[in-house]
């Protein structure tokens, strides 16, 4: 819990409170709202505005300026001193479907059931009440992607892009299938590497046979397939590269092992995890394959991670790689900032790292015309904070999703609240 994202904050916060109803009333139409004097990076073609003004409307940016014309009647915020950017977006994380970890009726991330596996689609088991969503979200976090986990399966299943509010999280549903290689696909697959690749590449056959054949196979004039009838009608969409596959591994041979795999597939594919993804950074960029990464990750816990550094992100940015952040968590997908800040430490460009929370999610994802950066006509989703969000002792002022303002409140702050103040118990008794 961030105790300046708790504590009351200053006149920013206080002509952002009176403007709320503005700002979250369905019938907001007028006026509008300008927030005016902050250093705005836009992540757009606009760059670093300093002393620049955003106009909202209707949930949507109107005009980004250095100098902005802010309609008569207008509600004018002063933001001077302060910093805004896109809303931070989370590239793989299980907000949403898990709640608490030791809990198995409140995670739904996983199945065990081998008999339906990439038709799973965490679209259907988001819980928009999960207290989790609030706690990230006054940190800054306005849209993530979520992803499963692999269960008995190695391909675990359709990831959804959703924002952190309303009763409807989907924005985009499916968005990618996910899977996974390396130790934890070897494992699912017999015990080999190999076995794992055999495993995805009949898959994927089956897919495109199926698809070919639909109306034998119903017929009963075909041969009978590795996978349920659910599971190679949502593949088919990977196998036509409409949507990518996400495919989790991390040791270098096991990175080149997938872009070789999705070459000759002719798939669409991302890379997540990565942690000696700097080792094969040519090769990836070359293909011009995107990598999800957790900049945080720097220790060897695992045979296929003994490369895993804190300058990865550094040096796959460098060689060309399109990067993006991931936490791969639930609880704590806040720390997403924290990770791009230990990039920076560890050679990444600032502005890269804002952009692989911000924009090059959105691209990726196939939501920029919408999300990712601040233009006039994408959504207002927008975070006031009061330093430099990379450091960890910069807190956000407020939280601005489709023009509407967050409740800067969670479970951790009520609970806060309910005990900061106990009544006093009875005396103890003087001991001699």
């Amino acid at each position: 819990m961030s105790p300046r994202a708790m504590r009351k904050t200053g006149p920013v916060a206080a002509a952002l409170s009176a403007s709320v109803l503005l700002l979250g009333s369905p019938a907001f139409a007028a006026p509008p709202v300008a927030i005016v004097g902050a250093t705005i990076h836009t992540m757009g073609p606009a760059g670093e505005i300093r002393n620049g003004a955003i106009l909202i409307q209707d949930g949507t940016i109107r005009a980004v300026g250095a100098s902005v014309a802010v309609p008569a009647g207008a509600t004018r915020i002063d933001a001077a001193g302060k910093v805004i950017t896109p809303g931070l977006f989370d590239s793989l994380s299980r907000i949403g479907l898990v709640e608490v970890n030791q809990v198995d009726a409140t995670a739904d991330a996983e199945s065990d059931n081998d008999r339906i596996t990439a038709a799973l689609n965490v679209a259907d088991a988001l819980n928009p009440a999960s207290s989790l969503i609030a706690i990230n979200r006054i940190e800054g976090l306005t849209h993530a992607l979520v992803a499963p986990e692999a269960g008995k399966s190695l391909i675990a299943g359709q990831a959804a892009v959703i924002q952190l509010s309303g009763a409807d999280l989907v924005l985009r549903a499916p968005a990618a299938m996910f899977a996974v290689l390396g130790e934890t696909g070897a494992e699912k697959s017999g015990g080999s590497r190999a076995g794992a690749i055999l495993l995805l590449r009949e898959a994927l056959a089956d897919a495109r046979d199926w698809a070919d054949h639909r109306l034998d196979w119903e017929k009963g004039d075909r041969r009978s397939y590795a996978l349920s009838r659910l599971d190679l009608e949502v593949l088919g969409p990977v196998v036509r590269g409409e949507i990518p596959l996400i495919v989790q591994a991390h040791r270098a041979s096991d990175l080149l092992a997938a872009l070789r795999f999705a070459k000759e597939e002719k798939l669409k594919l991302i890379l997540a995890g990565a942690d000696e993804g700097w080792q094969v950074a040519r090769e990836i960029a070359a293909a011009k394959v995107p990598v999800l990464l957790n900049p945080l990750d720097d220790l060897p816990g695992s045979f296929e991670a003994l490369g895993a550094t804190l300058e990865n992100a550094a040096r796959m940015k460098a060689a060309g790689v399109r990067i993006a952040f991931a936490t791969f968590d639930a609880h704590n997908a806040r720390n997403l900032r924290q990770a791009a800040g230990n990039a920076v430490a560890n050679g990444l460009p600032w502005n890269d790292a804002l952009a692989a929370m911000t924009i090059e999610p959105a691209r990726i994802w196939g939501v920029a015309d919408r999300l990712g950066s601040l233009e006039p006509g994408k959504e207002a989703n927008l975070v006031i904070w009061d330093g430099d969000p990379l450091e960890v002792t910069s807190f956000p002022e407020r939280v601005i999703l489709r023009g509407e303002q967050i409740p800067m409140r969670s479970r951790q702050i009520e609970l806060r609240d309910r005990y900061r103040t106990l009544p006093a118990g009875p005396a103890s008794p003087r001991r001699p």
